[in-house]
Order: C-alpha cells, then structure tokens, then sequence
C-alpha cells in the first residue's frame, strides 16, 4: 500500500444473516467512512462500496456491494478498508495522519539520532509513537504530546523529540 492510502477503518466480520458487515471507523467523525468513496483492501487487490445502515456498538453495520451472505461477510472479518489521501480531508498544522508518521527519523533536541517510528497506537489515553532502533534493546513507546514531540517536520522526514526522563536510556 503506498502513502497515499490511509487506513479508515476496519471489518469485524458479519452482522445478522443477510450479508451485512460491523465496520470500525477510525474516523474523527465516525460516519465519515462512507463518504470518501471506494474504499480498498490493505494491500489494494479488493475494492469496497460501503453503505452505513444503522450504529451499533463499537461502530456501524453497513451493506458493501455484492456481498450478499453471512459466510461472505465473515471471510471479509479483518480486512483493513483504506482511502485515497485525496479523499480525505486536510488537516490543521499540528495534526497528522497515522501514515506520515510511520518511518519517520526521530531525533533528540540535542539532534542524536533515536530510532523511527515503527508504529502510532493509541489505547485510549492518548497517541503513543512506538520508536525502534539498533542501539535500544526493545521498542519504545513514547507520549506523541507537544511537550515530548515539539517538532513534527515531515519535509525533512524526522521528529524531534524530548523524551521523559529515563525512557531512551
């Protein structure tokens, strides 16, 4: 998948018997996902017509076209829906999509050179950067905050960092 395909959410597999799926919106505003138009697989070999049909808990049931069976709706459980960049809103100054941070250099304010990002997560108190590199010993995961990420500069491709205390030692 390239960096013009951001992941929108999510199918958790059947709802009822009629072919209608659950889908997890990543969305700022939940119902937004079917709004940006075709949506695809991860890695772009299926593409999704979605139509939301009602909200039900942790997301929406929806119809996705020619999916007519319960069977056929639960082979799709798992499957990533991603949206063209195109589609998809732009964004104020200090926000950013999960995808441009991924594979960013992350630098200490000193200019050190810590590791990248391996992966964004937010658990439900807030962004964590999942930092990786060859001089730590595991994964850390680090608050994505003003006051720990000051400096977000996409062009050069690099954040710099300061870390709390203790964390990248």
């Amino acid at each position: 998948m390239t960096k013009n395909m951001i992941v929108v959410g999510a199918i958790a597999g059947a709802f009822g018997v009629h072919g209608d799926v659950r889908i997890k919106s990543f969305c700022a505003v939940p119902e937004d996902i079917a709004t940006y138009g075709t949506l695809m697989s991860e890695d772009g070999t299926r593409s999704f017509d979605i139509t939301l049909t009602r909200s039900i808990k942790n997301g929406f049931s929806a119809r996705i076209e020619g999916i007519e069976t319960k069977e056929e709706a639960d082979a799709l459980r798992g499957v990533t829906l991603h949206a063209s960049r195109d589609a998809l809103p732009s964004l104020p100054d200090d926000e950013f999509y999960h995808a441009d941070l991924i594979g960013l250099e992350v630098c200490d304010t000193g200019g050190t050179v810590l590791g990248k990002v391996k992966d964004v997560l937010n658990h439900g108190a807030g962004d964590l950067l999942e930092v990786d590199g060859p001089a730590l010993k595991a994964s850390v995961l680090m608050p994505f905050t003003r006051a720990h990420v000051p400096t977000v500069d996409l062009t050069a491709g690099r954040l710099i960092v300061d870390p709390p205390e203790g964390l990248f030692e």
